[in-house]
């Protein structure tokens, strides 16, 4: 298997995020218009095709679209089985590995602590995390490991959440530095039994603390502040969420977020209860989808080194809609307060350093917030991420609109599904608006 099919490929982690929400602002629907439709499938014909013809033509075995708006429940539009060999419909409450769709989480946890006054968003993280206060940077990115400068700029929160730490990915960078990271550990995800790049054979490190140590032994590569590059930074927010808060990073999640957000199927780990849920995810490469990690025996039905913040969760359509429709409703869902409406707007609004380069990178022209991307301009209002198995997510928080795709498949590049979901949103969207 050569680089170009890995399963994380570097080209492949958000070749959907500029179409996130794209043109939704201005395209509020009143409640009574949206009640009076028949059927989901009336409602989004756009995406009801476009989810029934990828099960149909075989190219996934399922696949699940819930979309919503303000505080009513979502629309399902739902398809074919959870595995090739399943006879099981995927619904809104079948399990997916969503991968990066973690990072908003996370970075919304963040932001409660910040909301709190408990760390400042430009606080440097060497108050909490002393063994990151002297950083060398790569004098060239992703060249020698032993040519280095020291850095002369705090790491902060802030960067952490935008991916400007300078920090860097074992799935993004090359050369030396990527050895350096596989070789100590560094590398916070997983996606199989099997062993297939660029995960083989590679032993994460056995805790979060851990992760935090040998992380800051690793040279930056670039100086903070100065450069988008994807990045570990939101599993090193986890361990400062930990430190923060003196709890455990994934119970802290689960008091502060799936608890309150009634979010009871979200979790690193999948339990024997949910595990006939879970769905399989596939390898498609050649035109053939290989099972990867079968629902039955997969990897996430064993604890995880440690909770991945960037990668690692494990939720339904159902739970996932309930996050956003907490960002929606400004941190409340139901009559629940999960977090601040300030904590909300904060997070889910451009938080980039104004000196940070976004040229040639796949947030160009857009935002960066609490772990996900902001749209500018006319996607004022969006905000966002989506999984390396092929997982969307997103809200407007102008409009109320949320909506999530989920299949699984790696790479995500493989097939363009994650990239034709939001636009068959917009233009079922587009087409309520005009009919209103």
């Amino acid at each position: 298997m050569n680089d170009s099919s890995l399963l994380l490929s570097r080209r492949s982690l958000l070749r959907s995020a500029g179409w996130l929400g794209a043109g939704l602002a201005g395209s509020a629907l009143g409640p009574a218009r949206l009640l009076a439709q028949p059927s989901a499938e009336d409602m989004y014909p756009a995406v009801t095709n476009l989810v029934y013809d990828y099960v149909a033509s075989g190219r996934l075995p399922g696949a699940v679209a819930a979309i919503g708006w303000g505080s009513a429940p979502p629309a399902q539009i739902a398809r074919g089985t959870m595995a090739f060999d399943s006879g099981t419909p995927v619904d809104l409450d079948s399990l997916y590995r969503i991968y990066s769709m973690t990072k908003p989480v996370t970075g919304m946890a963040a932001m409660m602590l910040v909301d709190e006054g408990k760390i400042g968003l430009d606080q440097p993280i060497s108050d909490f995390l002393p063994k990151f206060a002297q950083m060398q940077v790569q004098v060239t990115p992703d060249g020698s490991i032993t040519e280095l400068k020291p850095a002369q700029t705090a790491i902060t929160l802030r960067h952490l959440l935008t991916h400007t730490a300078g920090l860097g990915y074992s799935i993004i960078q090359k050369g030396p530095i990527k050895e350096a990271y596989e070789a100590a550990g560094l590398v916070p995800g997983q996606a199989s039994r099997l062993s297939i790049p660029p995960l083989s054979g590679v032993k994460t490190v056995p805790s979060l603390a851990q992760f935090a140590d040998k992380l800051a032994e690793m040279p930056l590569v670039y100086e903070p502040g100065t450069r988008w590059s994807y990045s570990v930074g939101l599993d090193l927010v986890g361990r400062i969420i930990e430190v923060v808060s003196g709890q455990d990073f994934a119970a802290f999640l689960a008091a502060r977020v799936f608890g309150p957000c009634g979010m009871a199927s979200t979790g690193f780990q999948v339990s024997a209860a949910q595990a006939p849920r879970l769905t399989s995810n596939y390898l498609v490469h050649d035109g053939k989808a290989d099972p990867i990690d079968p629902g039955a025996s997969s990897v996430y039905l064993d604890p995880p080194a440690f909770p991945f913040g960037g990668a690692g969760l494990v939720s339904s359509p159902r739970d996932y809609d309930r996050f956003l429709m907490m960002l929606a409703g400004g941190g409340m869902i139901g009559s629940t307060r999960v977090m601040s409406e300030a904590a909300v707007r904060l997070g889910t609004s451009n938080l980039l350093p104004a000196s940070a380069d976004l040229a040639g990178t796949w947030v160009a022209g857009a935002g960066f917030g609490a772990g996900g991307r902001v749209g500018l301009g006319a996607d004022a209002g969006t905000f966002g991420w989506s999984g390396a198995a092929g997982t969307v997510g997103f809200v407007n928080t102008r409009v109320g609109l949320r909506a999530g795709l989920f299949v699984q498949f790696m790479p995500s590049a493989a097939l363009p599904i994650p990239e034709e979901f939001p636009k068959s949103v917009l233009t079922d969207v587009s087409a309520m608006k005009k009919a209103a």
